[in-house]
C-alpha cells in the first residue's frame, strides 16, 4: 500500500515538473506564431508604401518641365519629395495599416545604384514629426526633410533613365510577451523588431 502510494506521487512530481519544462517552449512557439502573423502584417503595409512612394517619384520625376536646375527648369522640383512622402504616409495610415507611424524612423528617398544600392551624397532623408512636415493636399505630414542632397532637379528620366529608390525603416514592436520567454530559455530579451523595407523604380523615361 505504502508503495503504491508512493509510486504514485511520484508520478505527479514527474508530470509537474515536465510540464514546467516543456510550458515555455509551448509557449514560444504558440507566441512566435502569433507575433510573426502580427509582424508580417506591419511588414506588407510597409512594402505597399515604398512601393507608391517609388511609383510616384518615378512618375514625378523631376517635376515636369524642362529637366535641369537651372532658371525656368523643373518648376515644380520643390513638390517632389513632398508628394513621395505622403503617398508612403497614405498608405501607412490607411484604414487597412496597424502601423504605428511614429515607429518609422526614417523614409529615404535615393538614387540607386546599379546594384540597388544607395548612391553616397543622393539620399534623402524624412524623419518623423507629428504634423511639422509641408502641407499635401491640404494637411501638413508627419515627416520633415533632415537632409536633402539629391535635389529633384538633378534627376533625369532621359534614356538610360536612372531609378529611383524609397525605403522605410521601421521598428516593430512586440504584441505578446515573447522577449520575456526568449529571457527564461537563454535567449536574449528584446520588446521590438527592427523593419526595412525599400522599392526601385526606373523613373519614366522620355522618347
Amino acid at each position: 500500500m505504502i508503495w503504491r502510494s508512493r509510486t504514485r506521487t511520484g508520478k505527479r512530481g514527474q508530470a509537474v515538473v515536465e510540464l514546467a519544462l516543456l510550458l515555455p517552449v509551448y509557449m514560444l512557439l504558440l507566441l512566435g506564431m502569433l507575433e510573426f502573423g502580427l509582424a508580417f502584417d506591419h511588414l506588407l503595409s510597409i512594402s505597399y508604401s515604398t512601393r507608391e512612394g517609388a511609383r510616384v517619384g518615378a512618375a514625378l520625376t523631376n517635376g515636369g518641365g524642362t529637366l535641369g536646375c537651372g532658371s525656368g527648369q523643373s518648376l515644380n522640383a520643390a513638390t517632389v519629395d513632398p508628394q513621395i512622402v505622403a503617398a508612403v504616409e497614405r498608405i501607412l495610415t490607411s484604414s487597412g495599416s496597424i502601423v504605428n507611424l511614429q515607429d518609422v524612423s526614417q523614409i529615404r528617398i535615393y538614387l540607386a545604384t546599379a546594384t540597388g544600392g544607395e548612391t553616397v551624397g543622393k539620399v534623402n532623408v524624412w524623419t518623423y514629426s507629428a504634423g511639422g512636415g509641408p502641407v499635401v493636399d491640404g494637411s501638413p505630414l508627419d515627416f520633415v526633410a533632415s537632409s536633402s542632397p539629391w535635389t529633384a532637379c538633378s534627376r533625369t528620366n532621359a534614356l538610360p533613365a536612372a531609378s529611383i529608390g524609397v525605403s522605410v525603416v521601421y521598428t516593430y514592436r512586440f504584441s505578446t510577451p515573447i522577449g520575456g520567454i526568449l529571457a527564461i530559455i537563454g535567449g536574449s530579451q528584446s520588446t521590438s523588431l527592427p523593419i526595412t523595407d525599400k522599392t526601385l523604380m526606373a523613373m519614366n523615361p522620355t522618347k
